[in-house]
């Protein structure tokens, strides 16, 4: 055995040099053991005669076991590593020495291929490595600054993905680093989500939920991030224009209580009427400039504000706020306005009424009914405004054409909102405020009237009367108006309570009795307070505690209704309890108008329920 062992490995008995080559060692401690058995067996088995008897054959065999049972008993286990296929050389660092490995025909007798027993490295997960690896090469060291305007969450809302925003830095010479970090960049981003185009309104109603369509489903799933604070102009509202109604309204009401016969008795200046107008023009450039910003830098939230059905109503406020400057102009700074202007700033009110009237009446499933809400009367109170400018400037066509339809419109949105259905949803306490703009609409009709008749007649008195009903019955629910944080809505309570006051003035020269003149002064005094208190108060949120912007969770929404897989017995389930509910509040003598208590429900079973279920 010892003698077939010294044939099949020479090459293992001794080395020539001093230090074994690694190759030779690895080689040896894997290739001994199974090639010595092997050759063993084979040559015992050659080395018998064919008519061996069975006793020989036995002993060679459990000789080779026991040389076996040696071998392995003598046998040192080896780590396996992996190298190279078929180096050539190795390299030691300690005696700084090159040996050149051996021919793979010299470290066998025969002729055959080097076999290698290592096995390979373990490996990672690719897919966990590659994501490791790339969220390692998005992680660069930036700008502050720089990280916070690359973030892509937000570029579907950018106007041409932020394309123009590039533009305008290139122009201000800050192209530096940022292209060549976001190139970097850009194989790792996130996909960015597919940019709408022209949402329907109806998408509104499916994802939005809320009186003010301002809370998101819990089927839904927010395009932008709820867990950080948005970028300044995507949480900048069209409801910021109400501040300048507030203080531009001011201006008006002390400009008629300097020039009023009636109010002579207070001894106003001019010079009152002069500072709140000039502070409502830099109020009004402010507040323009920024939403300006954000028409350019993020159209599309611009965009689904207008197609929002509630939101859309602020739209009216920017043309009113102009309005109401050019009706406190102070007599110093401009005597007699060209009819022209009024022409212009009238012709966005016809547009968006068009848009908006339409759709009450043609929008079909109730539409007035679902967004009826108190700040509808931003639609009504442009034309009750313009009819007011275009009489004090001369104008009659003009200014009883708008007075006619604020007038048609205004009469259906009262008595929709003082019917209130079943199915529409209670205002939060944080909207309370806005209530108060009941007594907005009929305060300026009858100022419009006066003036478009020359004196406060009948018709006059009949608006003005009505809207200082709704003023007492909301002041004295003083617990209604208590309880909740400030918000822009606040703002509500400013040019409703103004209008009512300027009213009564108009009123009181007419009618000038004690009682109309200490009318006047509480109601001066409760709006004058109510503007100066909301200013400061506004002022602090904005940049003390920085929280009068949260983020616009309504315009969030994403492009596609989200797919919801039910069952058929889930929609009769529905119906049932629409059924029921029409049967709750529905009269037994009056129950023919089923659709006032099912919004829909039924048409859905008949339209999704299988066919099989429809005829049982």
């Amino acid at each position: 055995m010892g003698t077939s062992d010294q044939q099949i490995h020479p090459a293992n008995e001794a080395s020539p040099e001093g230090l074994p080559s690694l190759i030779r060692f690895i080689s040896y401690e894997m290739d001994h053991d199974f090639d010595a058995i092997v050759n063993d067996h084979i040559n015992n088995q050659s080395a018998l005669a064919p008519d061996s008897n069975s006793s020989n054959s036995s002993i060679m065999i459990s000789e080779a076991a026991a040389a076996a049972a040696e071998r392995e008993s003598e046998r040192v286990h080896a780590v396996s590593i992996s190298m190279p296929p078929t180096p050539k050389k190795v390299g030691f660092a300690e005696n700084h020495k090159t040996i050149d490995a051996p021919d793979s025909a010299a470290a066998t007798s025969k002729d055959r291929k080097t076999k290698f027993y290592s096995q390979p490295m373990p490996r990672a997960n690719t897919t966990t490595a590659s994501s490791a690896g790339a969220h390692a090469s998005c992680e660069l060291p930036r700008h502050p600054r720089i990280s916070k305007s690359k973030d892509k969450r937000f570029d579907s809302f950018k106007t041409w993905s932020g394309g123009l925003e590039r533009q305008l830095s290139n122009l201000r010479g800050i192209r530096n680093q940022e292209t060549e970090q976001e190139s970097v960049a850009q194989p790792c981003a996130e996909p960015e989500p597919n940019t709408p185009v022209n949402i329907p309104v109806d998408r509104f109603f499916d994802a939005l939920e809320g009186p003010e369509l301002d809370k998101l489903r819990a089927s839904e799933e927010s395009i932008l991030p709820e867990d950080k604070t948005w970028p300044f102009l995507l949480r900048y509202p069209i409801s910021s224009f109400g501040i300048i109604l507030g203080v531009s309204s001011q201006a008006i009401m002390w400009k008629a209580l300097a020039t009023s016969a009636s109010t002579k008795f207070l001894h106003i200046s001019m010079d009152v009427n002069l500072v709140l107008w000039w502070i409502s023009v830099v109020l009004m450039v402010i507040v323009t400039f920024a939403y300006a910003l954000k028409i350019i830098f993020y159209f599309e939230a611009v965009r689904r504000e207008y197609y929002h059905p509630i939101r859309v109503n602020f739209f009216f406020a920017p043309w009113i706020a102009l309005l109401f400057l050019a009706l406190g102009l102070p007599p110093s700074v401009y005597q007699n306005l060209p009819h022209a202007l009024w022409y212009v700033l009238m012709t966005p009110f016809l547009c968006l009424e068009l848009k908006i009237y339409g759709q009450w009446m043609s929008g079909g499933q109730r539409r007035l009914s679902k967004v009826a809400n108190p700040s509808n009367h931003l639609s009504v109170v442009g034309n009750f405004v313009g009819s007011l400018l275009g009489a004090s400037m001369g104008l009659k066509e003009g200014p009883i054409f708008f007075l006619a339809v604020g007038l048609a419109h205004y009469t259906v949105l009262f008595v929709t909102l003082y019917q209130r259905l079943p199915t529409n949803e209670t205002l939060p306490k944080e909207l309370h405020p806005v209530f108060f703009l009941f007594v907005a609409a009929p305060s300026v009709a009858s100022m419009a009237w006066a003036n478009i008749q020359g004196s406060f007649d009948f018709g006059a008195r009949i608006a003005y009367f009505i809207a200082l009903f709704l003023y007492f019955s909301l002041a004295v629910r003083i617990n209604f108006f208590r309880g909740f944080r400030f918000s822009l809505a606040w703002w509500a309570y400013t040019f409703p309570m103004t209008g009512a006051a300027i009213a009564t003035i108009k009123y009181s020269i007419m009618v000038n009795t004690v009682v109309t003149k200490c009318l006047v002064v509480i109601l001066c005094t409760l709006s004058t307070f109510t503007v100066m208190g909301l200013l400061v108060t506004t002022i602090i949120h904005a940049f003390v505690q920085r929280d009068l912007f949260p983020n616009d969770i309504s315009i969030a929404i994403s492009e596609r209704k989200p797919k919801t897989h039910r069952r058929w017995y889930h929609h009769r389930r529905a119906g049932s309890t629409d059924i029921d509910q029409f049967l709750k509040y529905a009269d037994s003598a009056e129950a023919k108008d089923i659709e006032a208590a099912l919004s829909g429900s039924v048409e859905l079973i008949s339209t999704s329920a299988p066919k099989e279920v429809s005829q049982d």
